[in-house]
């Protein structure tokens, strides 16, 4: 089998195309990374895992030398700033922001790192950017797209007639988005900070227009076009970043370079909700990457790394997702399945033509999966990201038959109905002890009882 034909979904013509690489000798991909003030939380963790997969597809296509991954990480924003106050209220502002900063890209990296995900060719900060950031807030103001107003330089939106091309979005029906605020100095509602003044406590980096920091969107046109170039191949993230985010690095980018796009091909991964909710605060289901690793906040139980990944996974990385204890446990059944099916032997570096041409179609990963099952399941470590993970191949060395397990619980679940309570604590320390852990549950469409497993 010759080269696999990748085809991709392009947000911007909302439709799949065939990927071709603006240079298959250095394919170029940006996907925007943490804003560094909290920890990450689950939502945080899927567009890290899908473009990790993406990363990993490209690679084993054109080459790794070939493939050049930028994901960058925030780390001047108002919401760092913030959060510095919060923290370290008796220490200046520029120190605590330091702190804040390297702790939770720390703990960010710890977490991607758990959960299988390479690291990125580059890993840009945007405060190493910043004179890439005040060259393109020159170029819009020379160029007429953009103006000084009340201490801020603000692009025009009137100015890009084809503003709003990659959310659909009239611009008389635009909003300003989520970190700009409507003010009275704007020309349009729409028009989006590039430069804002810095307070002598705040952050800030000198400039023609005064002592200030850049806005949100300036950060990635200006990272991404000092590492990939002023057009490259694919630019990613999340499906909440459309607009205004991606929106406006579109428009800054265009007008400062003269260029007729910025990325050829858009990807968005979908929405995520916690046990068929919004995750939120306010709800008590807001849940982060390292409590789901390290504690017991979700479902009663702390869950691997590999879990994590493969449950993201299950489901198509442009449809919403519905994260529970129920698809994590249905994650952790596979993971034991392909571990038992792989035995002892080694992962494999070659991957089975039929799956490769599978997940080349926008990244079909539950396809894939289902191509596994007729393989020996190894080919999931270097194509997926899952079962390089020692500790779980370790769990494969249990001798399990699933059909008398299941058969095992199916005798538990009757004696339940039937409150022998006795007889059905026998069978579930029978399975424990033979290494098999269960987990008692409801099916939420008929409300009966059901019990899942997994090898301990």
């Amino acid at each position: 089998m010759g080269e696999p034909r990748l085809i991709f979904y392009n947000t911007m013509t909302r439709s799949k195309e065939a990927f071709r690489p603006i240079d298959p000798a250095n394919v170029r991909m940006y996907v925007c990374g943490p804003t560094v003030y909290d920890y990450a939380h689950i939502g945080n963790a899927r567009p890290a895992i899908v473009f990790d997969v993406l990363f990993r597809l490209l690679r084993r296509v054109y080459g790794e030398a070939n493939v050049t991954y930028v994901r960058n990480i925030t780390d001047v924003d108002d919401k760092i700033n913030a959060r510095a106050a919060r923290d370290y209220p008796d220490m200046d502002l520029n120190s605590a922001i330091a702190l804040v900063t390297a702790k939770t890209a720390d703990q960010y990296h710890a977490d991607v790192r758990a959960l299988g995900c390479l690291e990125p060719t580059v890993e840009p900060r945007a405060t190493d950017s910043i004179p890439q950031m005040r060259d393109i807030v020159r170029r819009l103001i020379d160029n007429g797209h953009a103006y000084e107003a009340a201490g801020e330089v603000l692009f025009d939106v009137t100015s890009m007639p084809d503003y709003g091309a990659l959310s659909k979005r009239k611009l008389e029906d635009q909003q300003a988005g989520a970190r700009v605020a409507v003010d009275a100095h704007k020309r349009n509602p729409g028009d989006f900070v590039l430069w804002k003044q810095s307070s002598g406590d705040e952050p800030g980096w000198p400039s023609e227009w005064g002592v200030g920091r850049p806005g949100w969107h300036l950060e990635c046109s200006a990272m991404s076009a000092r590492y990939l170039g002023e057009v490259f191949d694919i630019h990613g993230g999340g499906l909440d970043l459309i607009f205004p985010h991606h929106e406006n690095e579109i428009a800054q980018s265009l007008c400062a370079f003269g260029t007729k796009r910025m990325a050829n091909i858009w990807m968005h991964n979908g929405f995520l909700q916690v046990e068929g909710q919004k995750m939120s605060k306010s709800l008590g289901n807001f849940v982060t990457i390292h409590e789901l690793l390290a504690s017991d906040v979700f479902g009663g139980r702390s869950w691997p790394g590999e879990v994590l990944r493969l449950a993201m996974l299950m489901t198509h990385y442009r449809e919403p997702i519905d994260f529970s204890r129920r698809k994590l446990e249905e994650a952790e059944q596979l993971l034991a399945k392909f571990a038992r099916k792989a035995g002892d032997a080694p992962l494999q570096e070659q991957v089975d033509d039929a799956f490769l041409e599978i997940l080349s179609d926008d990244l079909n990963v539950s396809g894939a999966l289902a191509r596994l099952n007729a393989l020996d399941g190894g080919e999931l470590a270097s194509a997926l990201g899952l079962l390089g993970f020692e500790a779980y191949r370790q769990k494969k060395e249990v001798d399990v038959d699933s059909a008398a397990v299941e058969a095992r619980i199916a005798e538990r679940l009757t004696l339940i109905k039937r409150k022998d309570w006795v007889q059905a604590d026998a069978i579930r320390d029978e399975l424990t002890a033979a290494g098999i852990e269960l987990r008692d549950g409801k099916d939420p469409q008929t409300g009966e009882r059901v019990t899942h497993w997994s090898v301990r």
